[in-house]
């Protein structure tokens, strides 16, 4: 058994060319071999929110405050709130983030892929957040 006590591992800063916006990352748990799962608290404030990305095994998103955003390629701007579970497949691309006026905060789960959990593009354009 492994325990992780909350508030023993740091918070980041999300790195600007990963997001737009003030966004705080609080880690939750890094793989253990041979699982290939790592997990992260991420706070976005209101207007904050991620590049456009992809994942090579996909990620789920498990809202645990306030209201968001989220939007797949090709698709229409969603709203996610507290309690939704937002599951993106394998290599959609995608970005997800705080509502304009409203900061969001959800878990991130996704798997590695021969060590890597993610491709990060080009940030989301204002229009395209705003929907």
């Amino acid at each position: 058994m492994d325990i992780k006590r909350a508030g023993t591992q740091p918070s980041s800063k999300g790195p600007a060319d990963w997001f737009t916006g003030a966004v705080r990352r609080d880690p939750l748990f890094d793989p253990a071999p041979p699982s290939r799962v790592a997990a992260a608290l991420v706070t976005f404030e209101p207007g904050a929110r991620t590049n456009w990305h992809t994942h090579p095994l996909g990620q789920t998103l498990v809202v645990v405050s306030g209201l968001g955003r989220a939007c797949r390629e090709g698709g229409k701007v969603e709203e996610i709130r507290a309690g939704d579970v937002v599951r993106f497949a394998p290599g959609e691309r995608h970005w997800h983030g705080a509502g304009p006026a409203t900061a969001m905060s959800h878990i991130a789960i996704q798997e590695a892929l021969d060590g890597k959990t993610v491709d990060w593009s080009e940030p989301v354009a204002d229009a395209d957040y705003l929907g």
